[in-house]
């Protein structure tokens, strides 16, 4: 006969039994940490990234997603900031504005959300995104939508971001930024052409600051060559050595397919296969990796009640042995207390690899700007820079985007690096094991960056260009009549106005050439200021998200140890109690404490369950 299996208790009930413990023993600092991971639990999010580069489908494809047309699509209607779609009990929607009439840098400002009807969204999105923003008004951040959608369960979270490679460098960028906080990336691209350069490029840095990259072809039933471009795009990222599936829909059939209900046409436009993958290697996986931090929270909490309630236990029931439990565990605070003290150690790796890593950070944006200003120089010199400006300005956008991603790429590798050397430092002092890292956004956004200014096009109306010529014949032709009247000719003859038309022309010359070496200077000039501006802004967000991870490890090792010497102090302190414990009390104390030890010991083996229900699922 099969014996059932037990079912693991739920992690919220075992939340509840814990805090309930932790208060009971009086320890707060265990509460709050249990609270926080109570919150984490019950809100749990699943941040997916759709990404791409302009009219690729990006919006229809979240649309399609969830059945609801929630995003703008259409010609001439880009994604400019980004909409977060979500789970809701109801349809709702809002408007996230940072006000900037504090001051200060956006990702600073106090958010407003407006709420607007569902069906208003993408066009009231589309509008207040193209609207300019003056200095001191509202900057429209970001679309929040809720759908009760069973896609959504679990916390996952759709961002439909802006077009990376054709809507600006502060759009790649903030987009860029997303990446180490979230769960998964999207890479949307149509079917009719294979991956370009930017599209590989934006996969390789997704594939190092995203832990799972997918990549989705869409217009399957525009392009008839899909086949063979789906296989062509496989190759690339075999080349590439980027892990990333391929899957292949046809938004416009998922549509119909919700519209009438068709199951056959569902799996035929691909979207059920992509909502597989999203279930099961995305938001299970989040969940997986959560119920680690859970249980490495719950089992230190319990382990923490459980020494402190033993050793007063054992204090009571065996005097004798209180003594000498007092002295173990006398030694065990010193041991603590010389860890604390001996925090200098990854104090100072912290500190040094924080100086060290801001320093580079710096010499690295300033290398990669020179590189781009030499690339710009030299283009200019060889062109004249007025009439091929717009495309010029372009270039520049992708060039630097380029160039500051692969640095915010480095930058983010490294801070990893750094707090994996801090961590490995402290637990060779005996600090033992600590939760995941996580660090969260470096904020909503990257900042407002200068666009490239304008420049002198060089472009000249025919009056103008007459009056340029006249103004150099003029001399000619007078020095010339004055010469041939000594042999009697009138001042204006045709020698003359011959004379005047050949300088004439040649003044005209090089006036060109001197107002194309003043556009050139120009262009320079104006390259350097953007890119200067540049540099500044984003080495301000690299090392603001730096120092993010230094406050955060820093927090989180200093809150380690605090929690170690408060539960060996409070052992220490209830064992010296219970050696002085009145025997009238003694036995109502134990009843008490065996009672409580039961209960955590109960919980910590259920903790050890869900612990294997984890590694099992």
């Amino acid at each position: 006969m099969t014996t059932p299996t037990k079912q693991a208790t739920p992690p919220i009930k075992l939340l509840d039994g814990l805090l309930a413990a932790a208060g009971a023993c009086e320890r707060p600092d265990l509460q709050r940490r249990l609270e926080a991971a109570k919150r984490r639990t019950q809100s749990p999010t699943v941040r997916v990234l759709v990404v791409g580069e302009p009219s690729q489908g990006k919006s229809t494809l979240v649309n399609a997603l969830v059945g609801a047309p929630v995003c703008a699509v259409g010609p001439g209607t880009p994604t400019r900031v980004p909409t977060v779609v979500r789970e809701g009990t109801t349809a709702a929607a809002a408007l996230v504005y940072a006000d900037r009439s504090a001051g200060g840098d956006l990702a600073d400002a106090p958010l407003e959300r407006v709420p607007v009807p569902v069906t208003e969204l993408p066009a009231r999105a589309a509008a207040a995104a193209a609207a300019p923003t003056v200095d001191g008004g509202r900057a429209l951040l970001r679309a929040e939508v809720e759908l009760p959608r069973r896609l959504l369960t679990g916390g996952l979270e759709l961002v439909d971001t802006a077009g990376v490679g054709g809507v600006g460098t502060g759009a790649e960028l903030a987009t860029l930024e997303l990446l180490p906080s979230a769960d998964a990336v999207l890479l949307v691209s149509d079917a009719s052409q294979e991956f370009t350069a930017p599209e590989m490029t934006f996969l390789r840095q997704a594939a190092a600051l995203c832990p799972t990259v997918a990549c989705v072809l869409t217009k399957t039933d525009a392009c008839p060559d899909w086949r063979r471009i789906s296989d062509l795009d496989r190759g690339h990222l075999a080349a590439a050595e980027v892990v990333a599936p391929v899957f292949t829909v046809s938004s416009v059939l998922e549509v119909l397919a919700v519209q009438r209900k068709d199951r056959e046409l569902h799996e035929e436009s691909g979207f059920g296969a992509l909502a597989t993958h999203l279930r099961r290697e995305v938001v299970d996986r989040a969940e997986t990796l959560a119920r680690r931090s859970l249980v490495h929270d719950l089992r230190s909490v319990a382990d923490q009640l459980t020494l402190a309630l033993r050793s007063e236990l054992a204090g009571l029931q065996d005097p004798a042995r209180g003594e000498q439990l007092v002295q173990e565990l006398e030694q065990a605070r010193e041991a603590v207390e010389d860890l604390r003290r001996r925090s200098s150690r990854w104090q100072q790796v912290l500190g040094d690899g924080v100086t060290d890593l801001m320093a580079d950070i710096e010499y690295d944006l300033r290398d990669r700007s020179r590189v781009v200003t030499r690339e710009a120089d030299a283009a200019i010199d060889a062109h004249d820079p007025g009439p091929l400006w717009d495309d010029f300005a372009d270039w520049l956008d992708r060039r630097v985007a380029g160039a500051v991603a692969e640095s915010f790429v480095w930058a983010t590798q490294r801070s990893e690096w750094l707090a994996a050397q801090v961590v490995e430092q402290f637990t060779r002092d005996g600090g033992g094991a600590l939760p995941e890292l996580q660090v969260g956004d470096g904020g909503d956004a990257l900042g407002a960056l200068v666009d490239l200014t304008d420049i002198d096009r060089g472009q000249l109306k025919v009056s103008q260009r007459v009056l340029i010529g006249m103004r150099g014949s003029y001399s000619g032709v007078l020095m010339t009549g004055l010469v041939t009247s000594l042999v009697g000719m009138s001042l204006i003859n045709p020698i003359s106005l011959g004379a005047g038309l050949v300088i004439g022309s040649k003044a005209y010359r090089d006036d060109k050439v001197v107002r194309r070496q003043r556009r050139q200077a120009e262009a320079k000039a104006a390259v350097r200021r953007h890119l200067d501006e540049v540099v500044f802004h984003v080495g301000k967000q690299l090392k603001d998200r730096l120092r993010v991870v230094q406050r955060t490890l820093r927090d989180l090792i200093t809150d380690t140890v605090e929690e170690m010497s408060r539960t060996l102090a409070e052992a220490h302190r209830t064992a010296q109690r219970a050696a002085k414990t009145a025997t009238a009390d003694r036995a109502t104390r134990i009843r008490e404490l065996r009672a409580r030890l039961e209960e955590v010991e109960r919980l910590s083996a259920e903790v050890s369950r869900l612990a294997g229900v984890g590694v099992a699922a």
